[in-house]
């Protein structure tokens, strides 16, 4: 018998969801966790979807990352439980989309 706290998928299951509102693929991305400090791949993370959206815990701590609700047409999400989420915008740049100068 599995408990709740086992019967997650990984940070893959995420891309959809957040295509809707990220250009970029945020499942490659690396995120550090607020809490325990692990710098991992967001695709790493325990993703729980039992709910009306998703909840991304850290893979080594388990305390939340991100909080993503989709409700009447809008996007609720929260990232208070990372300190920072690092995108590779080479891609974006590449297809003329979007462009950071130094």
């Amino acid at each position: 018998m599995s408990s709740d706290i086992d019967d997650y998928l990984d940070g893959n299951a995420a891309a959809g969801e957040l295509s809707n509102i990220f250009a970029m693929d945020v499942t490659a991305a690396v995120g550090q966790c607020a809490h325990c400090g692990a710098i991992k791949r967001f695709a790493e993370a325990h993703l729980y979807m039992q709910a009306p959206g998703f909840v991304a815990r850290c893979s080594v701590c388990q305390h939340v990352l991100l909080r993503l609700v989709n409700a009447r047409q809008r996007a609720f999400l929260d990232l208070r439980g990372l300190t920072c989420l690092i995108l590779d915008t080479s891609q974006l740049s590449e297809a003329g989309h979007f462009s950071i100068s130094p």
